[in-house]
């Protein structure tokens, strides 16, 4: 039986066009004709059943044929604001793994031992997209542009709020255990630092702001390592 193949499609009910990064695929390496049927998803938790209608160079047509409403895979708004890493390569596996293993925002932060300043958001919102497509999540990820550590902790936020670090001389509590207490709300946003940590009087201003001091195991993890593995627990503590 051929494999269906998703193609993420925002307002896809309202348009009748694959976006040409879409397109080049469907036609250049997947080679659909007229006729083929597609699944479009857009990323707001319906997926469509499409035929192709016109597959003709850098155009690629469809009608939808049936519209197929989503549960959601867990409950409550994961936030995931770290600080990124001097090589990008390690943040971008990182944002494909938590998208695969469900988050729903991303923020990125700029903190006193930052070793990167700037992000090309569009490239990593393209990372989530094919992510998306591959783990078939009916919902994208949102990707925010580069925000200062200092304005990120004083917005107001709904749900729990934590922030996970390497200082012994703060109190720390298990992310997990923490995530598996029982609460009026399934919202969670995690903070996590830099390669060098946040600096302590970051950690001191965000625990003034409401957020818990959290460390994520006994073992000292890579920025990205740290990342995933709080996004994990936030799953795993849903179940």
């Amino acid at each position: 039986m051929k494999e269906v193949r998703f193609f993420y499609v925002p307002d896809a009910l309202n348009n009748s066009e694959l976006p040409n990064d879409e397109a080049m695929h469907a036609l250049r390496v997947l080679r659909l004709k007229m006729g083929d049927e597609m699944m479009l998803m857009d990323g707001e938790g319906n997926y469509y059943r499409a035929e192709v209608t016109l597959a003709h160079t850098k155009h690629c047509m469809y009608e939808i044929k049936e519209t197929i409403p989503q549960e959601r895979q867990w409950q409550g708004h994961v936030h995931l604001a770290i600080a990124p890493t001097k090589m990008m390569d390690r943040i971008e596996w990182m944002v494909e793994k938590i998208v695969e293993i469900g988050v729903d925002e991303i923020t990125f932060l700029t903190c006193q031992f930052s070793e990167r300043r700037l992000i090309k958001v569009p490239r990593i919102d393209k990372i989530v997209v094919s992510a998306v497509k591959q783990s078939r999540k009916a919902w994208k990820a949102q990707v925010n542009e580069v925000e200062a550590f200092q304005e990120f902790i004083r917005q107001p936020r709904s749900g729990r709020k934590y922030i996970a670090h390497c200082y012994d001389e703060i109190p720390r509590t298990y992310l997990y255990d923490e995530l598996r207490k029982p609460s009026d709300t399934l919202d969670a946003t995690v903070l996590i630092g830099p390669e060098g940590d946040f600096s302590i009087d970051e950690v001191k201003e965000a625990i003034a702001n409401g957020y818990l001091s959290v460390h994520l195991g006994q073992s000292r993890l890579r920025t990205e390592t740290a990342g995933l593995a709080a996004v994990m627990m936030t799953q795993l503590s849903k179940t």
